[in-house]
């Protein structure tokens, strides 16, 4: 009997799904068995999950047209593995999850969850799930968002949680860590001088990253040196200033070359990754007043409203001009604030307490 059957809209890359990779090999370590489903093509974290020897169904839905007989497989899937707690992750995951949950024999014996991700979503892309999870979200027996602002917004659009939990992402400390021996040789390999000032933006390209808006800010400073990392970056028309790196899988080494993480998310953040990881490196972050930026932030960095290159700009300038002192200080607040609050494993003992 699998323990959790999870269901996820897609494994590529990105928030969501590494936190589910994460979760669902910290809970196996803890005597939980797992299965994940992923609703979409094969991604790049399916392969990840499985060399935790955890088993992966990738349904491959494409359009509407192929999604009833991925719910007949589905259907099957549940039948076979009999799962105690059936896990959505996402819109289209919590709607697959519970339509299969109430289409299957034996769902008195199961719980279902759900698992929102973001915060003041776009509504033009998402709107019409939003509004149909919302007529189901008395349903599952519980449902967990990543972030309090996450959650407010769903209810505010008319979710109705007979219970609800936030549960922060988790981040791991030990990948995510300073190292002063590894900056200096990241550096070299980037061609980024020993005494540049550096800020890291990592995200994929998407209108809720808004990149456009920390270019601009870059493109007023420069003073300092930028580092754009995700899929897409590549294919951005960039300052002198900033080197886009396109899709990495060594963030945690890149994240070393740099001072200073920036998100400039216009919307839908709820709990950014990127950010937790590289404060948890020891960087000191300017954020967007996003989704629950301002919690993680914390007095260890600067918020600045979204939209607002020239915001940016002082945010970056003000600790970019603090004495070393002062910035090591903040640095260390950073790391120390992620690994007190959001550190992985007390990600994966919130799961274990509820599945439990």
């Amino acid at each position: 009997m699998t323990a959790v059957l999870h269901v996820i809209s897609g494994l590529g890359m990105g928030g969501a799904e590494r936190n589910l990779a994460q979760v669902a090999d910290g809970l196996k370590s803890r005597g939980f068995p797992q299965h994940v489903v992923c609703l979409g093509p094969h991604g790049v974290w399916a392969d990840r999950i499985r060399s935790r020897q955890i088993d992966v169904t990738t349904l491959g839905v494409e359009s509407v047209i192929s999604g009833p007989l991925a719910l007949l497989r589905l259907l099957s899937l549940i039948r076979s593995l009999k799962p105690a707690v059936i896990q959505g992750w996402m819109y289209h995951g919590d709607l697959f999850a519970t339509l299969a949950h109430r289409l299957t024999p034996g769902r008195a014996h199961r719980r279902l969850i759900w698992n929102l991700r973001a915060s003041n979503t776009d509504l033009g892309g998402y709107g019409r799930i939003v509004a149909f999870n919302a007529k189901l979200s008395s349903w599952p027996d519980l449902v967990v968002a990543n972030s309090k602002a996450g959650l407010d917004f769903h209810v505010g659009r008319g979710y109705r949680p007979r219970r609800a939990e936030i549960i922060p992402n988790g981040i791991d400390t030990e990948t995510f860590r300073p190292d002063a021996g590894a900056r200096s040789a990241v550096r070299s390999e980037l061609g980024i001088a020993p005494g540049a000032v550096v800020a890291i933006h990592v995200a994929r390209v998407d209108p809720m990253k808004d990149h456009t808006t920390f270019l601009k800010a870059m493109a007023s400073l420069p003073e300092l040196e930028g580092l754009l990392v995700g899929l897409g970056t590549e294919r951005l028309s960039v300052p002198p200033n900033v080197k886009a790196l396109g899709l990495r899988h060594d963030i945690e080494k890149l994240y070393m070359a740099a001072d200073f993480v920036v998100s400039s998310s216009a919307f839908a953040e709820g709990f950014s990754n990127a950010l937790a990881e590289g404060m948890s490196a020891g960087l000191i972050p300017v954020a967007t007043d996003i989704g629950d930026a301002r919690v993680i932030v914390g007095n260890a960095g600067h918020l600045v409203p979204p939209r607002n290159p020239d915001a940016i700009v002082q945010a970056l300038r003000q600790v970019a001009t603090l004495s070393p002192d002062k910035r090591q200080s903040m640095a260390e607040q950073a790391r120390r604030s992620i690994v007190e609050s959001y550190s992985l494993s007390h990600n994966i003992d919130r799961y274990a307490q509820l599945y439990a």
